[in-house]
């Protein structure tokens, strides 16, 4: 089983970010990158399932808000403006070996970097 421990992932700029361990609850593991205020954690979770028809599943979800402090009364307090969302479901039948689906995650590391793919993402276009 593998261990829950901090990732260090990059932004488009390069720059490292530690999301660390907060909670396994229901199968769901929680790591979030905090600067303290709650409302503006960046969240990962990663959970794996088997369905009913014996496929197994790997599911990453992502929420990264966008923090701005408001000042109410003269009172300065960081809200909720807005947040990007991701979610990923890796799905393989029961009998698949682990080439396989190793195959699979490094197909999707690399689509995420693809310049096409960048594009869409960048400019919110389909592909032509």
């Amino acid at each position: 089983m593998p261990q829950f421990v901090n990732m260090v992932l990059k932004d488009h700029a390069t720059a490292d970010h530690t999301f660390s361990p907060s909670s396994i609850s229901g199968g769901i593991a929680t790591a979030v990158e905090s600067d303290g205020v709650p409302i503006g954690d960046k969240r990962i979770s990663v959970s794996t399932n088997q369905t009913s028809s014996g496929r197994r599943k790997v599911t990453v979800k992502m929420t990264i808000p966008v923090i701005q402090d408001a000042v109410v009364a003269g009172v300065s307090r960081p809200t909720l403006v807005r947040a990007a969302y991701a979610d990923v479901t890796l799905s393989f039948d029961g009998a698949s070996s682990s080439a396989e689906r190793l195959d699979v995650a490094a197909y999707i590391s690399s689509l995420f970097k693809d310049a096409m793919f960048v594009d869409v993402v960048d400019t919110l276009q389909g592909p032509y």
